[in-house]
Formats: C-alpha cells, structure tokens, sequence
C-alpha cells in the first residue's frame, strides 16, 4: 500500500511526518530520512491497531 504523508521541519530543526488518511499517524526524526523511515513502521503500526 502506498500513503501519502505530509513532511515539515520544525523550529528545532526535527522533521515531522504526518500521514493525513490515518488520524493520529505521526511520527519524527533528527533527519528528513528518518522521519520517513519513522512513519512506515508508525503506519504499520496503526493498521495493525485498527484492523
């Protein structure tokens, strides 16, 4: 399955991704790469709660 997230950087300079079609999917990381590696495992995981 393929998500689309939202990928921003805060004041800290952490990045926060956002995945809009799953309420409450959020995760970061210090890096771009790994906030993005961050948010598959946080989408697996939420799928796996709500299924």
């Amino acid at each position: 399955m393929k998500f689309n997230v939202i990928v921003e950087q805060d004041e800290d300079n952490i990045w926060i991704v956002e995945c809009p079609s799953i309420p409450g999917c959020i995760s970061q990381g210090e890096t771009k790469e790994e906030a993005l590696n961050s948010i598959k495992d946080a989408i697996i995981a939420c799928l796996e709660v709500r299924t």
